[in-house]
């Protein structure tokens, strides 16, 4: 799409259009905010029991005014453990959830995350048609990677990583083509230098993602292809024409504007609480292959399922892409797809952050082979013009809508709601909460009122939830903190949910005098046949079992 033809649809509309009338990506903004606060998929968003560890976690930093370096939540774990340090490295996203759960309760958490989700995928719309996709192409391929993103749709801060890196492909994609036969470009005015100036957004960048989610490391992977891109380019140009002596001055250009980029955005990753000891924590946890190989959102993805099915969906039309493109693209676009592909079918955690990439990789390409194809149709006028002109006007038409007051008016709104304990009015709209069917919350509610002491042992994936409610009366012995706790940790506690032999030793090593068992376990069922363990509530999710006194002694 030529710029002048946007600014002159710009143009054409009065002012009061151009924020009344919503843009097609404003209604996806709508559509998903609305979908994620106002209807069951909230309490999807809270099926991830660690985001219970992450308010607690804020609010205790809210109180104290202090990052915590020792493990607030298991004092007796962490006597086990040698006292060690723990990384609350995701520090500044608790502090934000702390204060909404203070403020608006769950609701408020779940809004910001719809916030981050909605607002994440509108402008992933928007950029797609800035590349030059078409409207259709652009909002199938949209609607194709948010469905495959549900598989990690949760509360939780990586939520924010997706955020990050789409910006910062956004910036190193512009900083790379600019203008000139760029499709991330926003204004032919924009100079080579003008566009390095962009680069320093990065570190600035850096600080806020390294305080809120470890996904920065997914910065410097694409901070390291986009400088292969430059180094390659300037090696392969031959400098036979001047228009090669040109790129290649510009390629060498942008090879030194991404290094010293990228020795910055290093030393800004130690703006955080640990300095370097979080870098150094972080690669021992990743490069950890028995706890990779047995948590679950670093497997493999099953594609029995649709989120999964969905993602295969996006890695066919990447084949397709592949097979149909003309652009002359640098190394840069095809180190990105080879990344996104392996990422996203290492570990299905990877899946979104995995989809968005390949879409505003792919998105270009695809609608220029619609183009190619509609244009053989020689037989049949119409769908030649209806997939060349209506679609390239209705793009113009989206880029011109630039008020976004239906997305401003659906935040306020919400927000507002949020703020008023989920109800407008006297009419209930929002009631964000943990899933009876998936967490033990009747039990939780039993053990409020009998005062249950701890500690108390559960398995990690509900180990979140019972922070949530429980803290600061009852200690926890594990949740899903597998960073913390370490291998040979992970190890004794698999061995007692597995009841292998043996299994008792983790239950004795940390004094556990509470069990919150899920109903029909191994686990459970053998607590049931075990002397000195007595069951004192039972319910169609869980089983909760006390030490008796004869034990103890």
């Amino acid at each position: 799409m030529a710029i002048d033809s946007r600014s002159s649809a710009a143009g054409s509309h009065p002012a009061w259009v151009r924020w009344l009338v919503p843009s097609a990506g404003d209604l996806l903004f709508v559509v998903l905010l609305s979908l994620l606060v106002f209807t069951p998929l909230s309490v999807r968003l809270l099926g991830d029991a660690g985001i219970g560890w992450h308010i607690r976690t804020g609010q205790l930093i809210l109180a104290t005014h202090e990052i915590p370096r020792a493990d607030p939540f298991s004092p007796l774990t962490s006597s086990v453990t040698g006292g060690q340090l723990w990384f609350a490295w995701e520090w500044l996203y608790d502090v934000v959830v702390g204060w909404l759960d203070s403020a608006a309760g769950l609701n408020g958490v779940v809004l910001l995350t719809a916030l981050i989700i909605a607002g994440l995928f509108a402008w992933t719309f928007r950029l797609l048609l800035r590349q030059g996709t078409n409207v259709l192409v652009a909002l199938v391929l949209v609607m194709l990677a948010e469905s495959g993103a549900m598989i990690h749709v949760l509360a939780r801060p990586h939520v924010v990583s997706w955020l990050f890196t789409v910006a910062w492909f956004w910036i190193l994609e512009s900083a790379e083509n600019g203008c000139a036969g760029s499709h991330l470009a926003f204004s032919a005015s924009h100079s080579a230098s003008q566009r390095s100036w962009q680069l320093w957004l990065l570190p600035l960048l850096m600080v806020v993602w390294v305080n809120v989610h470890g996904g920065f490391l997914i910065g410097f992977v694409l901070l390291a292809i986009y400088w292969l891109g430059a180094v390659w380019q300037w090696f392969s140009l031959k400098g036979d024409r001047f228009e090669d002596i040109l790129q290649k001055i510009r390629a060498g250009r942008r090879a030194w504007a991404l290094t010293f980029t990228g020795l910055v955005s290093a030393a800004a990753t130690l703006v955080n609480p640990y300095g370097f000891r979080l870098q150094v924590h972080i690669y021992r946890y990743l490069s950890n292959r028995f706890l990779m190989d047995h948590i679950d959102e670093f497997q493999s993805p099953n594609f029995h399922y649709v989120a999964q099915k969905c993602f295969a969906a996006v890695l066919l039309l990447t084949l397709v892409a592949l097979t149909a493109k003309r652009r002359k693209d640098g190394a840069s676009q095809g180190l990105v797809i080879l990344f996104a592909v392996y990422s996203g079918l290492y570990a299905s955690r990877n899946i979104p952050v995995s989809s968005l990439l390949l879409i505003l990789v792919i998105g270009p390409w695809l609608s220029d082979g619609m183009e190619r194809l509609a244009d053989r149709q020689t037989l049949v006028r119409w769908r030649r013009l209806a997939s060349t002109s209506f679609l390239q006007r209705m793009k113009v038409i989206e880029l011109s809508l630039s008020g976004h007051l239906w997305p401003i008016a659906a935040i306020v709104l919400t927000g507002w709601i949020a703020a008023q304990g989920g109800k407008l009015g006297a009419r209930p709209l929002m009631d964000a909460h943990f899933d009876a069917k998936r967490f033990p919350v009747y039990a939780v509610d039993y053990l409020e009122k009998q005062d249950v002491q701890g500690p108390l042992v559960s398995p990690d994936y509900w180990g979140g939830y019972l922070i949530y409610r429980l803290y600061p009366r009852v200690r926890m012995v594990v949740d899903d903190r597998h960073d913390f706790y370490g291998e040979e940790f992970v190890k004794s506690y698999l061995k007692m949910m597995r009841v292998e032999p043996g299994w008792e030793d983790f239950l004795e090593q940390h004094q556990a005098h509470c069990a919150v068992i899920p109903k029909n376990s191994a686990l459970a069922n053998i607590l049931v046949e075990t002397p000195g363990w007595q069951p004192i509530y039972g319910d169609d999710v869980t089983v909760v079992f006390v030490r008796t006194p004869r034990t103890r002694e």
